[in-house]
Order: structure tokens, then sequence, then C-alpha cells
């Protein structure tokens, strides 16, 4: 057989692989969508449930203002970016959610500060001391403006921004903490990480605004970039605000799923400045070195945390297999791939899908688990809760289904490495 048959006939193996796990995420899409549409909603005051057991009942009615957020965000997500998604029963119930929020997410308007948990008629429980509920909010609030064109949404979520980069970056004292003198000055990657993702969201198809933040999404990725320790050997989730590391348990602390999650974060940061080399940088640092040290080599999937010198981590659940790192690491692992085209990482990407399919879902009742211990069966038969809600699963799907439909276009031929990479069987994940 010739060179250009055997490599003819490698390409389009690759693409039927391609096709078939597209196929995969688009079926388990509609029905992780369906599973969160009729169990989720209430119908009485608005907003969603999210803690659900495995099938869908509701065991606690307290509404958590990021979940909520973040729900209303995959609603208008899916219905402005998927044909099939443009219904109008899915519009009705992001808005819905939009206006609860609107309504009650506010702790003392017209304060900024959001509660954390509200109860199921939206008086205020419980209120962090973070900007995770205001960053969801933001997060909702534009693309409901992107969806339905309300100027409303998008004033609430630019004034939301304006407000959380002024806690971050000039007067945190409005988030309430306390300032103790033995307080370590430390910065977890989690809050660069978010406003760069705001930096994006709201910059999206606006050159006005992505004008506005250009310096502050630089800003962010260089905070991020600053999590990269020793020597470029390690990504530690804690680092002090002089981007050095810290000493003890938080400095030692690992999160092989941030890593990864920030990762894809500063590969479309850097695809859109088109900066080749810190692409190159974010590939081998936040995706294939935190995948490496995460992986665990005898069960597999992902630990949840680590300690960078191999000591035992202080959190229970530092073994555990959680859903979200792996669905940020597939998210993570394809970007890297479609940008690449390095077989490695849609090798890693097809290792951690099987993984998670095999492991997380739930062909009987739909969505996933989300716990799973070091062995990989399930520990809480749970499907949503404090902080597990519609966000991550389906922003999976979407992401990878919208990725590998790119890889399968005529206009982006996939490349011709041969990832030695085991074919997906759509038949096989319908019918399990």
């Amino acid at each position: 057989m010739s060179r250009g048959l055997q490599d003819w006939q490698d390409m389009e193996k690759e693409r039927e692989t391609l096709q078939a796990w597209k196929e995969r995420m688009g079926q388990e899409l509609d029905r992780v969508v369906a599973f969160w549409m009729e169990h989720s909603h209430d119908q009485e005051h608005g907003g969603f449930f999210t803690c659900l057991g495995r099938d869908g009942r509701v065991y606690d009615d307290f509404k958590y203002v990021w979940l909520q957020g973040r729900q209303v965000w995959m609603y208008c997500r899916l219905y402005r970016k998927f044909e099939r998604f443009r219904r109008p029963e899915l519009l009705d119930s992001a808005k819905a959610g939009g206006e609860f929020l609107l309504r009650y997410a506010r702790v003392a308007p017209p304060g900024k500060k959001c509660a954390f948990v509200l109860t199921r008629d939206g008086r205020p429980v419980k209120v962090q001391r973070t900007i995770f509920s205001e960053c969801f909010y933001t997060m909702a609030m534009n693309e409901l403006w992107r969806v339905t064109g309300e100027a409303r949404y998008q004033i609430e979520a630019v004034e939301m921004m304006d407000q959380i980069v002024h806690w971050v970056r000039k007067d945190p004292s409005g988030l309430g903490r306390p300032w103790l003198s033995g307080t370590p000055a430390s910065e977890s990657m989690a809050v660069p990480m978010m406003l760069l993702n705001l930096v994006e969201q709201l910059g999206e198809a606006d050159e006005e605004l992505a004008s506005n933040y250009a310096e502050l999404g630089d800003w962010c990725a260089q905070r991020i970039l600053q999590h990269v320790q020793r020597d470029g050997q390690a990504v530690l989730e804690n680092v002090s605000e002089d981007g050095k590391e810290l000493s003890g348990c938080l400095g030692r602390h690992q999160n092989p799923g941030h890593a990864l999650e920030a990762g894809w974060f500063l590969l479309r940061h850097a695809i859109r400045k088109g900066d080749p080399e810190l692409r190159a940088h974010v590939v081998d640092k936040f995706l294939l070195l935190p995948f490496r040290s995460g992986w665990d080599p005898e069960h597999g999937g992902l630990f949840y945390f680590q300690d960078v010198d191999g000591l035992c981590p202080t959190q229970l659940e530092w073994a555990m297999k959680l859903w979200w790192p792996h669905s940020e690491a597939m998210i993570a692992l394809l970007m890297g791939y479609s940008d690449s085209g390095d077989p490695a990482l849609l090798h890693l990407f097809y290792q951690v899908a099987e993984y998670t399919f095999r492991q997380f879902r739930d062909p009987e009742y739909g969505e996933w688990f989300g716990y799973l211990n070091r062995e990989g069966t399930v520990a809480l038969t749970i499907k949503g809760g404090p902080f597990k809600g519609c966000f991550h699963v389906p922003r999976c799907l979407a992401m990878c289904e919208e990725m590998l439909g790119a890889l399968l276009s005529p206009v982006a031929p996939v490349p011709a490495h041969g990832a030695g990479s085991p074919a997906a069987d759509p038949a096989r994940g319908s019918a399990e």
C-alpha cells in the first residue's frame, strides 16, 4: 500500500471517530438538557431547583445564586448557538430565571453584593465573601441581552462587571472580608480565571467592550501565569500576591481540574490575541502538565486535589473523582487539539471522554453523577446540589459538539496525524 493511500485511510478513520464522538456528544446534551427542563423549573416562584436526586426529585428547595446564573447562561447559550434548542420554552425559562435574579439576587439593592443562598421565594440566607455569585449573575445578564436584545440586561451586566473589577483591583472591603493580621497575602487562581472568562463573555462580538477590557484581560492572563511554579514543573492553586510560592498546605495545594479549566480560558485568550508563543506555553503548562500529574494511574480519572510534594492532602475528598474536572479536561484537550493539531492532545481527549462517559453518565435517569470515589464507583447519587447545577456538563457537551463539528467541516480538515484513538460507538452510547 502506498504511503499516500495509507495517510488517506488514516484520515478517514480519524474523521469517522470524530463524527462518532460528535453524535455522542449531541445525544448526551439532549438528554442532559431534558433532565433539567423536566425537573428543575420552579413554576410558582421562578428560578431553578438544583438540589435534585438521582431521578430528579427535589430534596431541598434552597436556591444558589451562582447556579441560578449558570442555568440562565446555559439556556441562553444553547438557544443562541444551536438551532435545535431555539425553542420558546427554553428562552421563557431563561427569562424567568433572569427575572428571579433581578428581583432577589442582590442582598441590599442598590448595592451590588449578591447572596450565595436564597430561600425558594427569594429571601437571602447566606452571603459568601467572594465574587463568584456576582460573576455568574453578570454572565447570565449578558447572555440574556444577547438573545432578547433588551438593553436592561446588558446594563446590569456591565454595572456588575465594573463592581467586580473594583473589588478585585481596587478595594475588596465591599466583599465583607475582615482584615486579619495573620492571614497570608495570597491569590487564588480562581479570581483572575473568572475575570478572564467575563472579559471573553462581555467582549464577544462587541468591539467597544472588547477594547475597554483588553488591558484587564492581559492582566488576568499574567496573574494566572504566575501560578506556574517550581521552574515550570507545577501549577499551584495559590500563590502570593507578587507571584511567589507560599509555604504550608495552602502553597502546596494543587487542583488539576482548575488548572485545565484555566488552560482553555488562557488558550481562548491567546488565540484571540494571535499569540502563538502563549498558545504553546498554555498547552504545555496548563493542559499537558496538570493532566499528567493529576491522572490516577491505578484507577483512571483525575484526582480532585493534590499536594505538589506528594504529601497527603488534608481535604477529605482529595482522591475523589468529580464531574467538573473531567468536563473541563475534555474542553481543554479538544480545544488544544483543534488549535495545534497535536495528536497527543486528541488521544488524551479520547482517554478522558471514554472514562467520563463510562463512569459519570447515568443511563437510567439521565444527567451525570457528580461524585465518585477513587475507584470510580458512585459515592453520591444526587444529580445536583449547592455546587452542581445545569452548567459544567451541558457546557462541556455543547462546546465539544461545536469543536468536533468545526474539525469535521470541509473548510477545516482534520490533521492527518493518526492519534491511535479508540473509536466511539454512538449506537453503544444510545443503548447504555
